[in-house]
């Protein structure tokens, strides 16, 4: 049986194998400065002491809320060697009750916080009295009662250190594989978050499966633009590169989260990352960018790169099964169009790129096959935070397009029906697993933990199957206990045509689908309203005026017939379950309206909530006709 290591352990492996070699990347006053393995380590002690002459005692709870930074990962390996729990919190949470929530459920002492989400802090700390200290990374003119620098905190640990070393050592040695290292808290989109209780034998156990799966050579380089309190990021970015002896990089800081967001191409030129983790969202905007500076080159090279990618595409198939005697004489052309055309694509994403790592959401077949296409190539993952997260992956070597990867070793799995029973590979069901990396349970709620976990066996609420002809892959189809029912009393899951239609149409953007137990499905759809703008002028017609707008509408209406009998997408999706209505949204979902998650997931519930009104206009006769004044008035 392998050893039940805690995060310590692992830590203290680690960073003393690659000592000498560079773990994290960040930019400081337009440098990228440089910490060794061995420097992440020492520096941990120093806050971890720090920690202790503060009084934090082992099992304290100790929010941390920050932007990806060195200080991120330096912090919650001080808290873990401290002997506390960290509850990383998000820093898409705006709304003070949503912060007030979590520090009070989790009874967290003391909160870690950079200077950019100090105000929130400020602003409800007077309602949080159980709140100890403010822990502040960047220095501020004035500090207010309960605040301390993160410099002062050092230093406290540095006496700590030199005085009770042994008594340091003792503490961080007393911490077992069951102690709890993470409290994560859900994005509580139906109800109050839960804080899923992760221990440091959850995490280690989950880097070792992660090991059975996908591997990364020493030094490479993963830029991490997904927040760092996420758990994709957190254990597939931070612990899995440390145990290959890889190197971390955060994107820099901007004033604001757009500027930040304009950080990343930078980024990625400057570092030349060999691997990134992504989420759909992102995915589809880097596809997007390489299209748009494609054709920016001009109809020529257009057509030249469009013919390339077709051949490409026709040549890889599904990965597992590409090339094949038939397609033989393809292999010097596309050996040509590499050179030529992909490899200058490529340097578009800092030219050293061995691939993508997907998870967050289900994957498009058609953006794996575009990556893969282009020489980078972007593999499908799956997990959830209750899993710490990773359940199975795709990677190079071993990849099926549309599958959500290989299962990680040692899990076991199963695909049940609604009663709990085992089915039989090939038939969708709940996706049900049992191994070390199922979290201990949900923080102060047992009934919710009762409902997941029952005789070990996490019950994941996502539907999958396992195929017979490939029983170590699993493929991931949708939630299972969110799907769409229709009035007859039918289930089917809404994500694969909502992803076909957002990833198929350059007209629209963002799409939900709605039906529970209505007479028919109905669509909500955010429009791209500057292509539809441009092909409305290429019908000769304004697009501010009546018949502009109605051609716009009918354009979207053939986007979504295209699924129907007769159409490009034929066969695709049940008729039956094709949108019978339209509703034209005025804005899109984002992160500012709380219809999208920290990981650029459409909160569905939220959208629906929010346009509760549009809903049930869409079920009325004026409605359900596509050219109504809601529509029109959208565009």
């Amino acid at each position: 049986m392998t050893e039940r290591i805690t995060i310590i352990d692992f830590v203290e492996k680690y960073t003393r194998e690659f000592a000498t070699h560079t773990f994290l990347r960040e930019k400081v006053n337009n440098q990228w400065i440089e910490t060794t393995f061995e420097q992440t380590r020492l520096e941990a002690y120093r806050i971890g002491a720090g920690l202790m002459q503060l009084g934090l005692q082992k099992g304290d709870r100790m929010a941390l809320l920050s932007e990806g930074r060195n200080l991120w990962v330096i912090g919650e390996l001080g808290i873990l060697y401290a002997g506390g729990v960290n509850v990383p919190l998000s820093i898409k949470l705006e709304e003070s009750n949503d912060l007030i929530f979590r520090l009070q459920h989790s009874d967290s002492r003391f909160v870690m916080v950079s200077g950019s989400q100090l105000p929130k802090i400020r602003s409800i700390i007077a309602g949080l009295p159980n709140i100890e200290k403010v822990i502040v990374f960047d220095e501020q003119a004035a500090y207010e009662e309960k605040e301390i620098y993160i410099g002062e905190v050092q230093a406290l640990g540095d006496k700590f250190l030199q005085e009770h070393a042994a008594e340091f050592e003792a503490r961080y040695c007393s911490i077992g594989p069951d102690d709890y290292a993470n409290i994560s808290y859900t994005s509580g989109t139906t109800a109050d978050p839960k804080g899923i209780l992760l221990t440091h034998r959850n995490y280690t156990a989950n880097v070792e499966q992660a090991h059975s799966v996908i591997g990364i050579d020493v030094d490479d380089v993963m830029l991490i633009i997904l927040p760092l309190d996420h758990c994709f990021a957190h254990v597939a970015g931070f612990y899995t590169m440390m145990s290959y002896g890889g190197s971390i990089a955060t994107v820099p800081l901007g004033k604001t989260a757009l500027a930040t967001l304009k950080n990343v191409p930078m980024a990625i030129a400057e570092l030349r990352p060999h691997v990134m983790l992504s989420v759909p969202a992102l995915a589809r905007n880097f596809r997007k960018n390489i299209e748009s500076g494609v054709q920016k080159k001009g109809k020529t090279v257009e057509k030249l790169f469009n013919f390339a990618l077709n051949m490409a595409i026709s040549y890889n198939k599904e990965y597992y099964n590409q090339g094949g005697i038939t397609q033989i004489w393809k292999k010097p052309l596309l050996a040509l169009f590499d050179k030529i055309i992909f490899k200058n694509v490529r340097q578009g994403l800092g030219g050293r790129m061995k691939f993508f790592v997907g998870g967050g959401a289900l994957l498009d077949i058609e953006l794996q096959r575009f990556f893969y296409a282009v020489g980078i190539p972007m593999f499908q993952g799956y997990g959830l935070s209750e899993a710490t997260p990773i359940i199975c992956a795709n990677a190079p070597g071993h990849c099926i397009f549309g599958s959500s990867g290989r299962v990680v070793k040692p899990l076991d799995i199963k695909i049940c029906d609604e009663e709990g029973n085992a089915l039989p590979h090939g038939t969708k069901g709940e996706i049900v697993i049992r191994g070390e990396n199922v979290m201990a349970g949900y923080w102060k709620n047992p009934t919710a933990t009762a409902e997941t976990i029952k005789d070990g066996w996490l019950h994941t609420g996502d539907m999958g199957y396992i195929p017979a002809d490939h029983p170590d892959f699993l493929y991931v189809t949708g939630r299972f206990k969110s799907l769409l029912i229709s009035s007859d009393g039918e289930k089917y899951s809404p994500e694969g045509f909502e992803d076909g239609l957002t990833d198929g149409s350059k007209y629209i953007e963002q799409v939900v689908l709605h039906n529970n137990q209505d007479p028919y499905t109905i669509v909500l759809i955010v429009p791209n309203k500057e292509n539809l703008k441009q092909y409305a002028e290429s019908q000769k017609l304004a697009p501010e005026t009546q018949e502009g707008k109605i051609a716009m509408l009918k354009k979207i209406q053939a986007e979504i017939d295209s699924y129907r009998k007769g159409g490009a997408n034929e066969g695709i999706f049940p008729e039956r379950w094709l949108p019978a209505a339209v509703a034209v949204l005025p804005e899109a979902f984002t992160e500012q309206n709380h219809m999208v998650n920290s990981t650029m997931k459409i909160v569905r519930g939220k959208v629906e909530k929010f346009y509760a009104d549009r809903i049930a206009y869409a079920y009325t006769p004026e409605g359900k006709n596509l050219l109504n004044e809601k529509n029109l008035a959208a565009l």
